[in-house]
């Protein structure tokens, strides 16, 4: 797997310029773009704005708000010169996100504060994608971007939803565009980057439905893996969230998540959920390190991380985990971290930790 985004953006930039500049000659002004209040032309200027702002997010790595600045083009730039903006502005973002480390985060409010490179690089995907298709629609201009570009969109900043047969279709549903059969239509959405829980040694790194997948078909899920990684537990969870993602069962929060160490990035371990909170609150935690990282406090320390989370949550009153009876050092680790014994049977040994 391994993309950072940048070949995304730059593919979706450069599907916009060669449908709109078609019809540069046009009037982009007097007619709006559809399902919007804005005109084709601000349309098309919003794209410029949104790429430029992302660039500047990612480079700067703004932390607590969107840097205060915006794009102004010059007084009586045509639509050409409209697309030639929207052209620089996404090679700015493809740099930024080529050239972003893979732990670097910057602000962005939906739905957990951040995002990383993957993430700005798929808001700025769909931002060119959707509103391109906007002004298409407006125009009597056919639009049909690559499939692998709706679905990089959706694997990354929508992983609640339900993939489809047609990966733009479902987009465009997904966004309010459009309709699929059997689903209901759309008219409030947000798009949903991955959450990140730091520790003192290690970030927790929400995994992705791409990233899922590949682990679970034998990669690296865009991770730097210590040797031995990842452990086979990583894998079968991983497998485990790429089936619920395709049930459209998947809600990112309670997924999978690498366990990334601070000192020089590498992925040591996976942890996650079994599944959502069931009507009682409870949900069940497990984890694993790959052999070289063990004995040194990693699970111990994302355990509480974890599990801190949850509790803190008002779906969230009890966190259970069940360990093999023969697994010592595990049933260490629920213990340090407050679980209590609360069932056995032949093989494994139950726990549990209230909020």
């Amino acid at each position: 797997m391994g993309t950072t985004g940048a070949p995304q953006v730059e593919e979706a930039v450069a599907s916009c310029l060669a449908l709109l500049g078609t019809a540069t000659d046009r009037d982009w002004d007097g007619v709006k773009a559809d399902r919007l209040e804005w005109s084709c032309r601000y349309t098309a200027e919003h794209i410029a704005g949104d790429l430029i702002a992302y660039a500047g997010q990612l480079a700067g790595r703004a932390q607590q708000t969107y840097l205060p600045f915006e794009i102004t083009l010059d007084e009586g730039t045509d639509n050409s010169g409209v697309l030639e903006v929207i052209g620089a502005t996404g090679a700015l973002l493809a740099a930024a996100v080529r050239t972003t480390p893979r732990e670097v985060r910057a602000f962005h409010p939906y739905p957990f504060r951040s995002a990383n490179r993957e993430g700005f690089a798929a808001m700025g995907t769909a931002e060119v994608l959707l509103h391109t298709q906007d002004i298409a629609q407006a125009l009597g201009l056919d639009y049909q971007p690559a499939r692998k570009l709706a679905e990089f969109v959706l694997t990354r900043i929508f992983p609640q939803v339900r993939p489809g047969a047609d990966p733009w279709r479902t987009l465009l549903w997904a966004t309010g565009r459009g309709d699929l059969p059997g689903r209901a239509p759309v008219t409030e959405w947000r798009w949903h980057n991955n959450l990140v829980l730091p520790t003192e040694r290690l970030t927790l790194d929400g995994v992705h439905p791409a990233a899922a997948a590949d682990l679970a078909a034998g990669g690296e899920g865009g991770f730097e893996w210590i040797a031995g990684g990842p452990f086979q537990g990583t894998r079968e969870a991983a497998t485990f969230m790429t089936k619920a993602y395709q049930a459209g069962l998947h809600r990112p929060e309670f997924g999978v998540f690498a366990l990334v160490r601070h000192e020089d990035g590498r992925a040591i371990g996976g942890i996650g959920f079994h599944g959502t909170p069931d009507e009682e609150g409870r949900v069940e935690v497990g984890y694993d390190l790959v052999e070289g990282a063990r004995g040194q406090g990693y699970a111990t320390e994302a355990l509480r991380a974890l599990t801190g989370w949850a509790l803190a949550r008002d779906d969230v009153h009890t966190v259970l985990a069940t360990v093999e009876r023969d697994n010592l050092a595990s049933q260490a680790v629920v213990s340090r971290v407050g679980f209590k014994q609360v069932g056995e049977d032949l093989d494994e040994l139950t726990y549990e930790l209230e909020g």
